[in-house]
């Protein structure tokens, strides 16, 4: 999809502040306010807006260990790959997953209260479909979480 100034503009904008409403974005664009609305419907009906979330800490409502794991699967095929995926994504601790070149076959970001929290999701985690080995390691301190994505300017 060509992305415009107009589009750039929104998207930096609502990457910005979700929040923001229609008359507000309008006015930032310098679009009227229903051109704007169409615009942002455009986007989403072309995929490049999927969704709207509140982020939260993680700390504040009680899971403040991050863990990255690494998955290694005892088969790689299609099938396989697909079981172990639609068993992965029913953990609710598991924010985000990663099918991956190299020497493992997943990474996966983990949410927990503790260490003792963390025990009982590898315990699921080692059970899921086709799992081989999981090597996981602690996050000591976030130095830098984004949200928002780069965006190139159009013609650049």
């Amino acid at each position: 999809m060509k992305i415009d100034k107009i589009d750039h503009a929104i998207i930096e904008s609502l990457q910005m502040n979700g929040k923001l409403s229609n008359v507000e974005l309008a006015d930032i664009v310098g679009l009227s306010e229903s051109a704007c609305l169409r615009r942002v419907k455009d986007l989403h009906e072309k995929g490049v807006i999927t969704h709207y979330a509140a982020h939260l800490d993680a700390a504040a409502v009680g899971l403040p260990g991050t863990v990255f794991v690494r998955v290694s699967l005892e088969h790689q095929q299609e099938e396989k790959l697909r079981r172990f995926e639609k068993a992965v994504s029913d953990v609710q601790e598991v924010m985000e997953c990663y099918l991956m070149s190299g020497d493992v076959d997943y990474m996966i970001r983990v949410v927990v209260k503790d260490t003792a929290d963390y025990e009982r999701v590898h315990n699921i985690l080692t059970r899921l479909p086709g799992v081989d080995r999981v090597h996981s390691s602690f996050a000591l301190r976030s130095v830098l979480i984004r949200t928002r994505l780069p965006m190139m300017k159009p013609g650049s």
